[in-house]
């Protein structure tokens, strides 16, 4: 008796210590479930995120921004680290976004908004249909300027899209999540910038044609100034359209979106920095725009040589800027000229006539490219479309560029 009593206390005590062991297994599970299936609201960031904040000198609370782009349908999460300065923390994938490049004009148009938005607590859905979602605040000061109309513009998850950035919902999860952690951190909102494109030289060019162009260029001086800086800028709106890092000269002047600007100032540091990028990024418009105008007028000579045909394989190889054209002059075929007498008098025509427009251009790019005073923006369109080459840039700048390339001869 005393034996199976023994053996029978011996069990027992093994299946306690299993099942002990399943409950501790089951409370870590458990614990773990919460993390991923709690209020979604409060779920932690994503440990690949979370893991990449020491390397970059950033704590989980400090300040974030983020920026938007339609073409490339990205959406950044930057982070401010212990310098001040911000860091790219993360790049997202826009799952959808509604409408085409451009900004929102009015409600109903299944436009995304494009501008400078700033979020608060307040604009924080932990309840949206759409998994997680936060209002953009549109329409904001400069839109309402404008007499633009639309509600419920927000950043959220489902991949569902009418007017709005749609996200999956990990992804709105960690942005949501990483706006939270700012704002335990003392932040009092966060600024998005909602571009249609990444704001480069190369993509002003291509877009320069676009009948929202002035309104990007307003868009990129902002964009120059988180370029420069690695700081959001502070935003401002008056005279219709937007100002960044302005400080009135008259302390305690408002600025207001619809009435004159007040005297302001911009950091020197600041104001100097994004001239010498924009500069920059003007002149390489420029060139882009004369390379492809160059290529344009050799398609059209071909054309009228050759037939339409060979103009289009001519478009193939359009030329870049840095690279030459055939000189004004240049002899034809042997094979062509013994055709018809026509084809030469008509070269002869063309060549006359590209001269005299060579001429024409000349002159008038001596004037469009004038320097022009601090803090003044006309001149440039005009500039864009004038077909200048670097040499007049320069003139104009007053400081020869030393790399600048050598404007190719006019063809």
């Amino acid at each position: 008796m005393m034996v199976q009593g023994i053996a029978r206390l011996r069990t027992n005590t093994r299946r306690t210590l299993v099942a002990l062991a399943l409950a501790g297994a089951l409370a870590g599970c458990q614990a773990d479930e919460m993390i991923t299936s709690g209020p979604k609201h409060l779920r932690e960031i994503s440990a690949s995120i979370r893991q990449k904040m020491p390397g970059l000198d950033m704590s989980t609370t400090s300040p974030i921004m983020l920026r938007i782009f339609k073409e490339e349908s990205t959406l950044e999460v930057w982070k401010q680290t212990r310098n001040g300065r911000y860091a790219l923390l993360e790049t997202f994938e826009i799952c959808k976004w509604s409408g085409e490049l451009g900004p929102k004009v009015k409600e109903g148009d299944r436009q995304a908004p494009e501008g400078f938005y700033e979020i608060t607590p307040a604009l924080m859905n932990p309840n949206s249909s759409y998994h997680l979602a936060f209002n953009l605040g549109y329409p904001n000061q400069y839109d309402r300027s404008h007499n633009r109309t639309g509600t419920h513009l927000m950043v959220h998850g489902a991949c569902s899209s009418r007017g709005c950035y749609a996200m999956t919902d990990q992804q709105v999860q960690d942005i949501y999540g990483l706006a939270r952690e700012s704002f335990k951190g003392g932040q009092r909102s966060f600024q998005v910038q909602a571009f249609p494109f990444r704001m480069t030289a190369e993509n002003m060019a291509k877009h320069r044609k676009s009948e929202h162009y002035d309104f990007w260029r307003m868009l990129k001086s902002g964009y120059d100034h988180f370029e420069v800086t690695k700081q959001p800028p502070k935003i401002a709106v008056c005279e219709k359209r937007y100002v960044f890092d302005a400080v009135p000269l008259v302390e305690g002047v408002p600025f207001r979106a619809t009435a004159k600007c007040p005297e302001y100032d911009i950091p020197d540091a600041i104001e100097v920095a994004v001239a010498q990028k924009q500069r920059k990024d003007e002149q390489k418009i420029i060139e882009i725009a004369a390379a492809e105008e160059r290529a344009e007028r050799r398609r059209a000579q071909i054309a009228a040589l050759f037939g339409n045909s060979e103009a289009d394989k001519a478009g193939e190889t359009a030329e870049t800027p840095g690279e030459t054209t055939p000189a004004a002059g240049t002899s034809q075929p042997v094979a062509v000229a013994a055709t018809t007498a026509a084809p030469a008098a008509a070269t002869a025509r063309e060549a006359t006539a590209t001269a005299a427009t060579a001429t024409t251009e000349a002159a008038t790019q001596q004037t469009a490219f004038a320097a022009t005073e601090k803090k003044t923006s006309g001149g440039f369109f005009s500039r864009l479309f004038s077909g200048g080459s670097s040499d007049e840039a320069e003139a104009a700048d007053g400081t020869p560029d030393p790399n600048a390339p050598v404007p190719p001869a006019k063809p």
